[in-house]
C-alpha cells in the first residue's frame, strides 16, 4: 500500500511538473513572441530612421546646391540699377573729341561690367518682339498696334533680368491687346 501511495505522489508529482513545464513553455513563447515583434517594430523604426536621415542628406545637399547657385543673388539685385544707369549714360549723344573719348572708355567700362555679370550667370531677358509671359515680363502699358500680333511685346521700356533660371527683375513692357 505504501508502495501505492509513493506511486501516486510520483504520479501526481510528474504530472504537475508536466503542467507546470506547459506553463513555462507557454510563457516562453509569449515572450519570444514578444520579443519578435519588438524586434520587427525597431527594425522597421530603424528603416524609417535611415530612410529619413538619406533624405535629409539630400536635401540638405541640394539646398547647398542652390545656395552655390544662387550666392550671388543679393550683389546681382544691387548691381542691376547700376546697369541699368550704364546704359542710360552710354546712349546721351555727346559732343567734342574729349567727350568721344569719355564715352568710349565709359562703353568699355560697361562691356568690362556686363562680361563679369554673364560670367556670373546674369542675362538680359529678352522683351521686344516676343509673346507676353508675366513670369518675365510687367505689363505696365497696352496698346493697339496693328502690326503686332494680340500679346505680343511693343516695346520694352526697362530691361529685366535673371540670374541662371531665376528671374531677378521682370522686363517692363508695353503689351499689344
Amino acid at each position: 500500500m505504501e508502495e501505492n501511495k509513493q506511486e501516486d505522489v510520483l504520479h501526481e508529482t510528474d504530472e504537475q511538473q508536466e503542467q507546470e513545464a506547459e506553463i513555462i513553455e507557454e510563457e516562453v513563447q509569449s515572450e519570444e513572441e514578444q520579443l519578435r515583434k519588438e524586434r520587427d517594430d525597431l527594425n522597421n523604426r530603424l528603416l524609417r530612421l535611415q530612410a529619413d536621415y538619406d533624405n535629409f542628406r539630400r536635401r540638405t545637399q541640394k539646398e547647398k546646391e542652390a545656395d552655390r547657385k544662387y550666392r550671388s543673388q543679393s550683389l546681382v539685385e544691387e548691381l542691376v540699377p547700376v546697369l541699368d544707369n550704364f546704359h542710360r549714360a552710354l546712349q546721351v549723344e555727346v559732343d567734342g573729341e574729349s567727350a568721344q573719348k569719355f564715352a568710349d572708355g565709359m562703353k568699355m567700362v560697361y562691356d568690362q561690367f556686363q562680361a563679369a555679370l554673364d560670367k556670373e550667370g546674369v542675362e538680359e531677358i529678352p522683351a521686344q518682339g516676343e509673346p507676353f509671359d508675366p513670369n518675365l515680363h510687367q505689363a505696365v502699358m497696352q496698346v493697339e498696334d496693328e502690326n503686332y500680333d494680340s500679346n505680343i511685346v511693343v516695346e520694352e521700356l526697362q530691361k529685366g533680368y535673371r540670374l541662371k533660371d531665376r528671374v531677378i527683375r521682370p522686363a517692363m513692357v508695353k503689351v499689344n491687346q
